[in-house]
This record gives structure tokens, sequence and C-alpha cells, in this order.
């Protein structure tokens, strides 16, 4: 049972009842649910403000876990381009400059994307600086990795191109020192042995007795093992590629045939004295580019100091040639 409510009419000193009008009490109870309403939004607003829910926690946590993340990131960059760094310093200053090839100019190797915006897709995030500093940054080092390594990739085919090349030049005096009797003749002009006439002699004789050894100057393939060039006598013609070729001549006989492939100090043949030869010696040729250059440059693979000082002292004197 409700209760009743009196108030005391001073006018009729006599207690009234008090009537609730229904339009009060709507205008109450409206006043005070947008009253409530009121205080909800603003406590709410105000916990949004200074007090996280759960998620919110979490979601930093997240936040600031990337942010550290991203900071490893760009430290383990950093350390990366101080060692790529170094190896394109080597690559340019050591390997490229050994074998001969144009160093990678510094505007290659750092060159940026230019053109549209590769990042456009990671903007207006609260983090987007960060993140397109990190991607611009691996970007461009994935690019200087790739440069790299396609350098280092020529570099290795000329490598290997320069060990065959090194293996396949002439470098070794034919007949082993401690086999010949002397070296009878050098390039340049000599007095002809049949004419007296003296004329320009194309290489070099090393005198020897019938039979001595006589090895492969370098690698390389047999073109011709036969006699049929006139004065060579029993001869052996050897394609070292790069433009040189090597000529043994006067041979007593051969150990190789054409086609054949040989390495540096293979015996080839032997020393004899067949076609226009005066006594048994071996007369050798360098070609390179079909011209016969001086042999005395091709013995820094098995000769030492001192006997390559006493050839070339003996390779200078005009004398008679053997053939």
């Amino acid at each position: 049972m409700s209760k009743v409510k009196y108030y005391y009419d001073s006018d009729t000193l006599s207690y009234k009842k008090i009537e609730r009008r229904k339009r009060n009490t709507f205008k109450y109870a409206s006043i005070f649910i947008l009253g409530s309403a009121l205080f909800g939004f603003l406590f709410v607003f105000l916990a949004s403000q200074f007090i996280q829910s759960p998620k919110e926690r979490a979601l930093a946590r997240e936040l600031q876990h990337m942010e550290l993340q991203y900071q490893l990131l760009n430290k383990k960059m950093d350390e990366a381009q101080s060692v790529l760094a170094n190896v394109e310093q080597r690559d340019n200053a050591i390997y490229r400059l050994y074998f001969a090839a144009n160093p990678i100019p510094e505007e290659q190797r750092k060159a940026g994307f230019g053109g549209i915006n590769r990042y456009k897709s990671l903007e207006g995030f609260d983090n987007s600086k960060i993140i397109i500093e990190a991607n611009r940054r691996m970007d461009i080092l994935q690019k200087q990795i790739v440069v790299q390594s396609k350098s280092l990739d020529e570099i290795a085919v000329l490598a290997e191109d320069k060990e065959k090349f090194l293996a396949s030049i002439p470098a070794i005096q034919p007949i082993n020192s401690d086999d010949l009797t002397r070296m009878a003749s050098g390039y340049g002009y000599r007095t002809d042995p049949f004419t007296k006439v003296r004329k320009f002699h194309y290489g070099m004789d090393f005198t020897a007795p019938q039979g001595t050894p006589i090895y492969a100057a370098g690698d390389g393939v047999v073109t011709r093992a036969d006699n049929s060039a006139t004065g060579y006598g029993n001869h052996i013609r050897i394609d070292h590629g790069y433009g040189y070729v090597t000529l043994y001549a006067h041979l007593y006989k051969y150990n190789v045939r054409a086609n054949q492939k040989v390495k540096r100090g293979d015996l080839i043949g032997f020393v004899g004295s067949t076609g226009r030869s005066e006594a048994p010696h071996l007369h050798y040729e360098v070609f390179k580019d079909d011209d016969r250059i001086n042999p005395i440059n091709f013995y820094y693979g098995n000769l030492s100091a001192e006997e390559y000082s006493k050839l070339l002292e003996h390779a200078a004197l005009e004398n008679q040639s053997l053939d």
C-alpha cells in the first residue's frame, strides 16, 4: 500500500493530503533518467580516457612489442649494412682490381627506388613512419645484396677463367736445366749455320743429347705432331688458347698425337736433330696471335732467379744458331 503524504496548510491551520500529478511524475522521471544517462556517459568517457580495458591493455602490449621488434630489426640491418659495406669495399679495391674488372659505382650500389610510392599501403597508421622506414631500408639492403651477389658471380667466373689462363699460357722451360748441355742460341739476329748469313732467329735453341725429354710449356691441345713443315723436321704445335701457341722442332720422336689434350709438364717428345738442324737440340718458339715472340719471357714457372739471369745472359749473345 502506497504511503499517503500530507502537508500543513497555514491558511486553514490543517493538514491536507498531497495530490501527485501524473505530469509531475513524468517530468521528474524524465529528469532522473536524463541525469542518470548523462552521468553514465560522463563516467564511461572518463573511464575510457584513464582506464584501459583488458583488450586495450593487450593491444598496447602487442604494440610495444612490435616497436621493440622494429628497433631490433633496424639494429640488425645496421650490422648487415656494415658487413656488406666491408665486402663491397674489398670487392672494388681487391677482387675486381685483381681481375681487371671495373669497380661498381657507388651510386649503383646505393641506388634507391624512384617513381611510384612503393609504401602507399603502409600509410595512415599510428606507426606508419617506423614501418615505412624499416621496409625502405630492407628494400635497399636487398638490392645491395643482389648487386654484390652478381658481382661475386662475375668474380667467380673471372677467377675460374684466370686460373685456366694461368695454367694455359707457356710458363716453363720445355727442357729441364739439368738435362741441358747449353742454351745454344736465343731470339734475335743470329748467324745461319748453313749459309753463314746473319738473319733473324725466331726461337730459342736448347742443346741436349738425343732422346732428352721435352715437356709441354702449358695446358693446351696438340694441333700438329708431324714433319710436314719445311725446316722443322719432326715437330709439335700446341694451342694453349688465349692466342698462345708453342712449337717444338727437330724432335727425335713424339709422345703425343694431334688433337690430344696435354697439361703443363706432360712429356710430349724427345730431343733429336731432324729437319734443318746441325746437331741434336730443341728449337722452341712461342706465338701470340700468330706473331712469333721472344720465349725468354715464359720461363717463370720452373727457373730460379739465378737460373733465369744466366739464361738471359746466354740468350743475349749474338752467336750461331743450330738451325
